[in-house]
Parts: structure tokens; sequence; C-alpha cells
């Protein structure tokens, strides 16, 4: 059995770059004049926020949540747990929640349903990549940089049991099981 490793890519460094800017500049319309509050999904999406959050025009503070719904594996288990909530309240707040994937949809619709019952003024969530055919539950973003086929992909903060999260690209998985 070999190991895991990168293999075919997906999206290349440059069009990642060029989406994130276009995702930033719809952000920063729709956003103008309010108080943003942008959320990061660790840790998969730090790389996307730490590039959008750079691009955007308009004031906004961070907060980061970690979940985990994945483990070692490369499918979901079903079980989403919290491993880091918020550190601040969200009440009354524009709240936009940055993902790296929606897959299933079971962790976004977790997340947006806790989210929400902590009473934001506005809830939206932004990804960097889909996987509608996966789709489990009914979520979609109203800011989304790709859709992808029924893969695994590493890099730009995805991985795989931690491991190639560093690439600037978005890669298929190759060689895990």
């Amino acid at each position: 059995m070999t190991e895991p490793r990168p293999g075919r890519t997906l999206i290349d460094a440059e069009t990642l770059r060029a989406r994130v800017s276009e995702l930033a500049a719809d952000v920063s319309r729709d956003y103008k004049g309010r108080d943003l509050l942008v959320i990061g999904v660790l840790k998969g999406a730090v790389f996307f926020i730490a590039d959008l959050v750079r691009e955007l025009t308009v004031p906004c503070e961070l907060d980061f949540m970690a979940v985990s719904s994945y483990g070692s594996s490369t499918h979901s288990s079903g079980v989403v747990r919290i491993l880091k909530d918020l550190d601040h309240p969200i009440a009354g707040r524009h709240v936009l929640l940055v993902e790296d994937v929606i897959d299933s949809g079971l962790t976004l619709t977790y997340l947006v349903r806790n989210l929400q019952s902590r009473g934001p003024a506005s809830l939206e969530i932004c990804t960097l990549l889909t996987k509608p055919r996966h789709r489990a539950l009914p979520i979609s973003a109203r800011y989304t940089g790709f859709d992808l086929p029924e893969v695994f992909v590493v890099g730009y903060g995805l991985d795989y049991n931690e491991h190639f999260r560093g690439l600037t690209r978005i890669a298929e998985l190759d060689g895990a099981g």
C-alpha cells in the first residue's frame, strides 16, 4: 500500500488568488457600512480566511471556531464536535462564516444552527470549495469559490491526517483508501 500523497492539481495557486480576490470584492460590496464579524472554521479555512480578509475593503473583526467530524478519515464520521468555541458574543453582529469546503453539509448545518441560536443580526456563509453532488443536507453558501468533483482534496489549508495543508494549490489526494 502506498502512502497518501497529493495527486493531480484541481486548482492552481494563481486561480485560487484570483477567485479569493473576486470573493473579497463581493463581500466588501455587500457589507459596506456594516459591522462585520468574520468567523473562520479551523484549521482548514486558515489560509483562505487570511487571504480573504487581506483583500476586504471593509473593516472587520475575526474570530475562530474549531470543529471536527472527520478524525483521520477521508469521510465524515457523522458526529460534529466543537473543539474551540468563539471568544466573543455574536448577538446583533453581521456574521460571515468562512469554511474551507462544504461536503455533506453536516458540519456546516450544525454550525449554522449553533450560531443562529446566538442571535446574530445576519449570518451568511463563504466557502472556498463545495461538492454539491455529495450534499446530504440542504445547505448552501452565499459566496462560493469553486465546485469540486467527488474527490478528497488537500492543499491551501485542507489536510489529510494533518498533512499537506501548506500546498499552494488544491490537489486530489492519491493513495488514501
